[in-house]
């Protein structure tokens, strides 16, 4: 029999759970999200707006996991992007307190494989919880 949870699709079941949190009223629907938040081309010299993923915010104590915040051109929350290494994966590590921007529901969940880029020094796999619809993410 084949396994059909894999470690990564773990990783985003719990992500989604993690969201069933009561909802309140987000400080972090618009840039900047301020509190400890920096945007991520000031931190890690990548670009300050990325296609496909928007301009990223992320707490440096959290790197290289994150949360990092996404927004549009027009400086709206479109989702939340976790950096999690292969190494920790393969390793097991437990990623505990994963969670989406307070007052916010994914529609969807994207995963995907990285390689190294500024601000992640390994492959990785990016967890995207994204709030808006597919046609409205990131371009």
């Amino acid at each position: 029999m084949s396994r059909i949870l894999t470690l990564p699709s773990l990783v985003v079941a719990t992500l989604l759970l993690s969201g069933c949190a009561e909802r309140r009223p987000s400080s972090f629907a618009t840039a900047p999200p301020g509190g400890e938040y920096q945007r991520g081309s000031a931190l890690f010299g990548m670009p300050d707006y990325i296609p496909g993923q928007g301009t990223l915010y992320v707490q440096p104590r959290t790197t290289p996991v994150g949360p990092f915040l996404a927004y549009d051109k027009q400086g709206h929350l479109v989702s939340t992007m976790y950096m999690v290494p292969i190494r920790d994966l393969n390793a097991h590590r437990d990623f505990q307190n994963l969670e989406v921007a307070p007052g916010m529901k994914p529609l969807r969940v994207q995963l995907y494989y990285n390689d190294a880029h500024p601000g992640v020094a390994e492959a990785h796999y990016h967890v995207v919880l994204w709030y808006v619809p597919e046609d409205q993410q990131p371009k």
